[in-house]
């Protein structure tokens, strides 16, 4: 990654793309947490809080929806994650960059 440009994207974007869907569902929800994306008046949008259920033993899911859009969603950022997959495991030996132990590294 050319460390002189960094491209940002939208809030906007990352929840039409489904990151945020699958960022909660893969992630956080399993953990009690979620972030969210507000949208405002205007339509505007912008990361929200996380929200924090811990305490509940079974954590986040999501309620009634279009599983159709769901699943779309699903497939777009499944797309997006193997697209990386053979280059990173080639240039790095892995896709998912590990945490060392230093002490034993």
């Amino acid at each position: 990654m050319d460390s002189k440009k960094i491209n940002r994207m939208t809030p906007k974007e990352f929840r039409e793309l489904g990151l945020l869907q699958e960022v909660n569902r893969q992630f956080l929800h399993p953990m009690g947490l979620a972030l969210e994306c507000v949208i405002e008046d205007d339509g505007t949008e912008h990361f929200g809080q996380l929200w924090d259920s811990r305490d509940d033993p079974e954590g986040f899911e999501f309620g009634e929806g279009d599983l159709i859009e769901r699943k779309k969603k699903f497939d777009t950022v499944e797309a997006m994650f193997e697209a990386k997959r053979k280059i990173r495991e080639k240039k790095f030996g892995w896709h998912i960059q590990p945490i060392e132990d230093k002490a034993t590294a």
